[in-house]
């Protein structure tokens, strides 16, 4: 899969692009921007020593450091602000003192600072899908009244996308606000993508998988042995479709459940009956794999099979050894971040993403230098924007009073 950027889709708007670029990370938005406009960062800021050691090395800019030591007058004037600001919550008290007052000792105060003093004629900030519910909503509704009361539009509801809508396999939802300033403050009316089908081997067609014998991207003997032993467990038993998760320290439980809540209570009913119904095996199972002693931690006693009936092996797909349990999953797409704590295994493959393949799932550019510490990278990476996902919306943002 090339990541290569085909410009002939987006409108560039006449002249040079100014935009300053804060929370910048390793620099999603600048990459993104450059890739479709003739552009300008004039000022970037990023706290994170080693992320702008790194958005240095690639983009040939230092960022500043800490964002609420940077004086207004060091900022130059620009066209666009970029932010993937962090989500702080937001007081409930003192709603007297205005809006602006409440996000005093929040770093969108800062953005706040600067977009009242700059003036700005876009703006696009990204953050968690999850801050539009936080406190019942009312986050949201302080972010986006502030905006609106220096003088933005945005758009009525908020635009939550993932890179899987874009063909990139990976569900990695996120929200992103656009705005405008403009003295109409009728909503911006976002369109949204037409979305991309993943089928159940996409994974290995997006990549197109070269062997990669790194050893810190093999998987453990402890995990190839805990694998291989739920593979014969899936090739064992009389269902092909598991509907539950199967807990293995229930199948021989027999006292009362009625402590625990009802939707654990009937997940346990499950097992025992599972259990009786493949008594025989899973008893010769259990004592050939010295009845599950040798297993570390208690949730590796746990699986969860979610490919229906379409793979016929654990390692026909893409695992997760998680606190829930050992997670099958179909080859679409990734779940969530490719920096958890738990990576995902491919499972024809026997390991993990390379690198420079997680590059590609957040749709960098395969020549991007990263950390030589393969965790913090990997950290990075995750916590970064999409720039597939960034290109889209603002293609969509700056080219939006043309189209009107």
């Amino acid at each position: 899969m090339s990541n290569k950027i085909d410009k002939s889709k987006y409108s560039n708007p006449k002249g040079k692009l100014k935009f300053i670029d804060l929370f910048a990370g390793i620099g999603g938005f600048h990459i993104a921007i450059n890739n479709i406009y003739n552009s300008e960062c004039v000022l970037a800021s990023e706290i994170d020593k080693f992320a702008a050691e790194v958005y240095r090395t690639n983009l040939g800019i230092t960022p500043k450091g800490d964002i609420s030591q940077i004086k207004l007058n060091e900022i130059p004037n620009f066209d666009l602000l970029c932010a993937g600001f962090p989500c702080q919550p937001f007081s409930k008290g003192g709603n007297q003192q205005g809006f602006l007052d409440q996000t005093r000792g929040t770093l969108f105060f800062e953005i706040l600072r600067i977009l009242k003093s700059k003036k700005p004629r876009y703006i696009l900030l990204e953050n968690v899908q999850n801050i539009v519910s936080h406190d019942n909503g009312y986050t949201y509704k302080i972010i986006t009244d502030n905006l609106r009361n220096l003088g933005y539009s945005l758009p009525e509801k908020p635009i939550i996308l993932s890179p899987h809508q874009f063909g990139v396999p990976v569900n990695r939802p996120r929200l992103f606000l656009p705005g405008i300033l403009q003295k109409d403050l009728s909503n911006l009316q976002f369109t949204f993508p037409s979305g991309v089908s993943l089928h159940n081997n996409y994974i290995k067609e997006y990549f197109n998988f070269k062997d990669d014998n790194s050893l810190e991207l093999q998987i453990t003997e402890y995990e190839l042995k805990l694998l291989i032993m739920w593979d014969e467990f899936y090739k064992g038993i009389d269902l092909k479709v598991i509907g539950f998760p199967i807990w293995y320290e229930f199948f021989k439980s027999k006292g009362t459940i009625k402590h625990h809540p009802e939707w654990k209570q009937k997940i346990i009913k499950k097992n025992r009956e599972f259990y009786l119904r493949n008594k025989q095996f899973i008893d010769e199972w259990s004592i050939k794999h010295n009845k599950l002693k040798w297993i570390t931690n208690v949730s590796h006693k746990r699986f969860e099979w979610q490919c229906g009936d379409i793979y016929q092996s654990v390692f026909e797909g893409l695992i997760q050894i998680r606190p829930s349990g050992v997670r099958i999953k179909k080859m679409n797409m990734f779940s969530t971040l490719v920096a958890m704590n738990h990576p995902q295994i491919i499972g024809p493959l026997k390991r993990r993403l390379s690198i420079q393949e997680t590059l590609l799932l957040q749709s960098f550019p395969s020549d991007f230098k990263m950390n030589s510490s393969r965790n913090i990278s990997l950290k990075q990476l995750g916590n970064s924007v999409n720039v597939e996902v960034v290109q889209y919306v603002l293609n969509w943002l700056l080219t939006y009073e043309k189209r009107k």
